[in-house]
């Protein structure tokens, strides 16, 4: 038996946890133990689902009985099963930390009975869309986890998270039926929703209808990965959840638009006119997020600028339709998830340790807690694109995509993504000189535990309005406590920043299958085949060179 076969496993297994952790909703260790063992074993399925794609090939596995193209199908190839494995090693890594905030807290910010149930229902939606392999079951697949995300988002139910809420939820709507009516015109163009079939017959179309039905999905998909103009909720909506649903948003809902992106455009939409906006659309997003993200002071604001920033660098990788470009934006978009979800659960450690996440208010973290100033500093500089981090080989590889293409738009492209990247690594060192590198006493209005003197032992997980007024009291009784972090929260965030640290030691291997992944989504046979068979004609793809 192919294991590729168990892919249905990948989202079963999730939705199953779901059930089980609602079911025990007054026995909140026993939550916390099946959530954890379910998510790893989901994991574990996933690396292997991986292993046997690198070496037997893309496989479709048909669910209930109904064959292609008129039932359900999900796909499993190279470029699914990689991102349902650096999902996957994401989630658990970000449950980990979720669970150790909810003891040390005693579940007060995150009640265990909804966390829990939603989380796993999300990384199902997740997986779902991933391995979808026709569009309305990839609709599904964004509902699933976006109606998830409403509730993670507004957990705690402060005004700030449910205006952010309001606003995430009204953006998502839109972009659902706008890509609900996409969907609705395919079907009425083609008679079919699969996407292997539409490989064939959105050929057959006039380049007209064509075009609408490519500028439509590219549109709703383009709001979910906030490409720019498309981007503006982004900022204001994600850093006002809990520090973990913050973490786990960045690192992959974005993503799964930009899966979505490259799924239709190499498959639906070879070689098609629109490469040229795409190009600019991703030279835009670059330059505007990271200029957004130098006017913010508080972190959690500014990470979510350079999100919307380096989605550029994976729409850039995308629209030069090159085997070069399109493996570099494989291998950038798995860099970017776990780097971006480890800044922003380092962020949550800071705001615990320090009482706040605004630079104005922070100073001295690097000798109050080294560890902490280490865990922001690893992911802080691959973000930046420092070398030798994976960061920075995957804009290498885009650079060299980019010069290969050799057009005018690439070259401004490449430009660009440079000064991308330095402005990041200025925004990342202010953070740093401010934050950790400068004295508490040169904050302006510091918390008040950064003040103290860290000689009680004691822990405490927030700085009341209160404390402000009596921190001078305090300090003059020496009674002021510092925040020990909790080990669970530490651990898993560390083992996400080595999981970073490991994409670089295993770039070799990583771009060996984004670059197979990118081959097969190019020349679109294998994936035809796969679900249609052997005996199914396929129209010519796009070739290019820019080879690596």
């Amino acid at each position: 038996m192919n294991l590729a076969s168990l892919a249905p496993l990948a989202v079963v297994l999730p939705i199953l946890g779901a059930a089980l952790t609602f079911l025990l909703i007054r026995h909140s260790r026993a939550q916390r133990a099946v959530s954890i063992g379910l998510l790893s074993l989901t994991l574990l399925l996933e690396c292997l689902l991986l292993a046997s794609v690198c070496d037997g090939g893309t496989v479709a596995v048909t669910i209930g009985g109904w064959l292609p193209p008129w039932g359900i199908v999900l796909v499993v190839d190279q470029f699914s099963s990689l991102m349902l494995v650096v999902s996957s090693a994401v989630s658990l890594a970000v449950l980990v930390y979720a669970t150790g905030q909810g003891m040390a807290d005693g579940d007060q910010d995150a009640p265990v009975s909804i966390f829990h149930p939603t989380y796993l229902i999300l990384v199902a939606g997740v997986s779902n869309a991933f391995l979808s392999g026709d569009l309305f079951n990839l609709y599904v697949g964004f509902e699933i986890l976006l109606t998830a995300s409403y509730v993670l988002m507004t957990l705690g139910g402060t005004g700030p998270r449910i205006r952010a809420g309001v606003t995430y939820v009204v953006v998502s709507v839109v972009s659902s039926v706008l890509f609900l009516i996409s969907i609705a015109m395919v079907y009425g163009a083609t008679g079919t929703v699969n996407m292997a079939d539409l490989a064939i017959k959105l050929g057959e179309l006039d380049q007209g209808t064509r075009t609408l039905l490519h500028v439509m999905l590219l549109v709703a998909f383009g709001i979910k990965a906030a490409v720019f103009p498309l981007s503006f909720w982004l900022p204001d909506s994600y850093p006002t959840a809990p520090a973990p649903v913050t973490a786990v948003f960045a690192g992959l809902l974005t993503k799964v638009g930009v899966y979505a992106m490259v799924r239709t455009e190499t498959l639906l939409f070879p070689g098609d006119s629109l490469n040229t906006p795409l190009m600019v659309a991703a030279l835009l997003t670059m330059v505007v997020g990271i200029l957004g993200a130098l006017a913010q002071s508080d972190i959690k604001r500014l990470l979510s600028f350079t999100l919307v920033s380096h989605i550029g660098y994976m729409v850039f990788g995308l629209a030069m339709s090159s085997v070069a470009g399109l493996g570099a934006a494989v291998f950038y978009v798995a860099h970017h998830i776990t780097i971006q979800t480890s800044l922003f659960l380092v962020t949550g450690l800071i705001e615990r340790r320090g009482g706040s996440s605004s630079v104005d208010r922070l100073g001295g973290l690097a000798k109050l807690s080294p560890l902490l100033a280490l865990l922001f500093f690893v992911p802080a500089m691959n973000l930046a694109g420092i070398p030798p981090f994976s960061g920075f080989l995957g804009k290498v590889g885009l650079m060299q995509a980019g010069i290969a293409l050799g057009t005018p738009l690439a070259y401004a492209l490449v430009i660009g993504g440079v000064v991308t990247s330095l402005l990041t690594l200025l925004a990342i060192a202010r953070v740093w000189n401010r934050a950790f590198w400068r004295r508490p006493s040169d904050a302006e209005h510091p918390d008040p535990v950064l003040l103290a003197t860290p000689a009680a032992p004691a822990a405490r997980t927030m700085v009341g309005p209160g404390a402000k007024r009596n921190s001078a009291k305090r300090n003059a009784a020496n009674q002021d406590v510092v925040t020990l972090l909790p080990r669970t929260m530490v651990g898993s965030t560390a083992g996400l920043v080595v999981l970073g640290i490991a994409l670089t030691v295993f770039a070799g291997p990583l771009f060996t299958v984004s670059d197979q992944a990118a081959e097969d989504m190019l020349d679109r046979s294998a994936y035809v085949h796969a679900v249609l068979g052997d005996d199914t004609v396929v129209p010519p793809a796009l070739t290019s060179g820019g080879g690596r």
